[in-house]
């Protein structure tokens, strides 16, 4: 039977924005949008209202280049933000739809393995995250997988997996613990001694250890762990008791720092114990927020149950993500960063920002009453404290009055047992200018002045409250 006539949809039934290409709602002029609100308005507003009135709501948050908290990439050339906004609608998880961005993602990969000097760049295994903490998760799930199936070839309980680490990790580690019920052992900081080294590790580690977490780049001071050298204690380890512990590292920031400025450092594959890495592609990778990595040395380094065939999008792909859909864009983003930079490009940007760091740390060792706890030496990053003595005032005095002048300059207490050392952090990213950097110092200082002058200052004499008393009711009665 034919279809009414009355069924047929017509071009015209639709009001297309010819330059966007979506359906339009145009609500009537009168329309207003009410400003903020918790609950969804009745009707539609116009998009140029709203678009302002979020645009107003938006300026009120801190300005990303004076956020001297994240390690996460503030600024990018326009012709990356371009390509971003050209690919923000296409979904990685439809490869088959997006092959050119799934090839993007691959080279992006080996090119990874390359700069991390795999032995076999052809056999690593790799894939893009939403950012570090998934890529970490899931390089500590590999860990947890390949110690079950030693433990079940060897007859034995897997009921009890534990992995160990400084005390310096990033959160997402313990929520990795918690989340894959994985005993977290904890190697606790001491006095001058504030993320993990070998001397003390493998008194933590057992044959439940999954593997050990190394750091390239400690989030609480800036520094790097010393990768070589726990490998080789955990050489020993296995030499004197059999158990064979892996290694992870954690190059959030760090594996993207290192191959530049640090070519002479052992850390990553080229260390046979090192099974897996992680980075960000949204720090030091100059990539806006929303990307990781993750790398395994081999196939054996990932074993093939976490991997799952998808093949209704179309096509069959590989996936070993904790979600299933994200943006294609910042793939893309990544692989235009490095084809834009290259090697020698990205070394330069990293050369200028250890350079800003290191200059920074001068001039605030200069300011006085500051001690640097690191010095932007490894991550361009620095941590710094107030010297011992009696000043009046502490660094979180001073990250409120920095903050008061436009600037997000974190302070916190480092974990016990050196929950006493309470320190000042500060990241240099690209787009960190000289021109902030000195606009930075002469805050810090006029900060500084005024708190010690506020030390300095008398206290206002409180005058005693004298309060009058009522006076007695006359007596009116007859």
């Amino acid at each position: 039977m034919p279809i009414p006539d009355t069924d047929v949809i017509s071009a015209t039934d639709f009001r297309t924005d010819t330059d966007t290409r979506i359906h339009t709602l145009v609500p009537p002029a009168a329309a207003q949008f009410p400003g903020p609100a918790d609950e969804l308005p009745a009707a539609a507003s116009p998009p140029d209202l709203v678009l302002q009135q979020v645009r107003d709501e938006l300026a009120l948050d801190g300005s990303a280049q004076r956020n001297l908290a994240t390690f996460v990439t503030t600024w990018m050339e326009p012709q990356a933000r371009q390509l971003m906004a050209e690919t923000a609608e296409k979904n990685l998880a439809d490869r088959a739809e997006y092959p050119q961005i799934t090839a993007m993602e691959e080279r992006c990969v080996r090119m990874l393995a390359r700069l991390w000097h795999a032995p076999h760049p052809e056999q690593v295994r790799g894939c893009s995250t939403t950012g570090s903490s998934e890529a970490a998760m899931l390089g500590g799930l590999a860990l947890k997988r390949r110690w079950q199936q030693r433990r079940r070839a060897q007859g034995k309980d897997t009921a009890r997996p534990n992995v160990v680490m400084g005390a310096n990790v990033q959160v997402c580690w313990k929520k990795f613990a918690n989340y894959f019920e994985v005993e977290p052992r904890y190697v606790p900081m001491e006095p001058g001694r504030y993320h993990l080294t070998p001397d003390t590790l493998t008194a933590y580690c057992d044959d439940n250890t999954i593997g050990v977490v190394t750091v390239l780049g400690s989030t609480y001071d800036g520094s790097y762990e010393p990768v070589a050298d726990i490998c080789m204690a955990l050489d020993g380890y296995q030499a004197a008791t059999g158990t064979d512990i892996p290694v992870h590292v954690d190059g959030a920031s760090g594996a993207m720092v290192a191959p530049f400025l640090d070519p002479g450092l052992m850390w990553d594959f080229q260390l046979e114990r090192v099974a897996s890495i992680n980075t960000s592609g949204h720090k030091y990778g100059h990539v806006f927020p929303g990307l990781g990595w993750a790398l395994w040395r081999d196939a054996e380094a990932l074993p093939d149950d976490l991997v799952f065939e998808v093949d209704y999008l179309g096509g069959s792909s590989p996936s070993f993500t904790l979600n299933f859909s994200r943006p294609g864009a910042h793939v893309v983003a990544q692989y235009y960063s490095f084809l834009r930079y290259g090697f020698e490009g990205l070394r330069h940007l990293a050369v200028e920002n250890r350079r800003t760091a290191r200059a920074l740390a001068t001039r605030i060792r200069a300011v006085g009453p500051y001690e640097l706890v690191t010095d932007g030496s490894e991550l361009p990053a620095l941590a710094f404290r107030l010297a011992h003595g009696t000043h009046g005032f502490t660094v979180f005095d001073v990250s409120r009055a920095m903050h008061a002048r436009g600037w997000q300059l974190p302070a916190y207490a480092f974990p016990a047992p050196c929950q006493d050392v309470s320190v000042l952090r500060l990241v240099v990213r690209t787009g960190f200018t000289a021109e902030l950097a000195g606009a930075f110092i002469a805050d810090l200082t006029e900060v500084t002045r005024q708190l010690r002058l506020r030390r300095s200052m008398p206290a206002p004499a409180v005058k005693p409250l004298v309060v009058a008393a009522e006076p007695a009711h006359a007596n009116t009665s007859a």
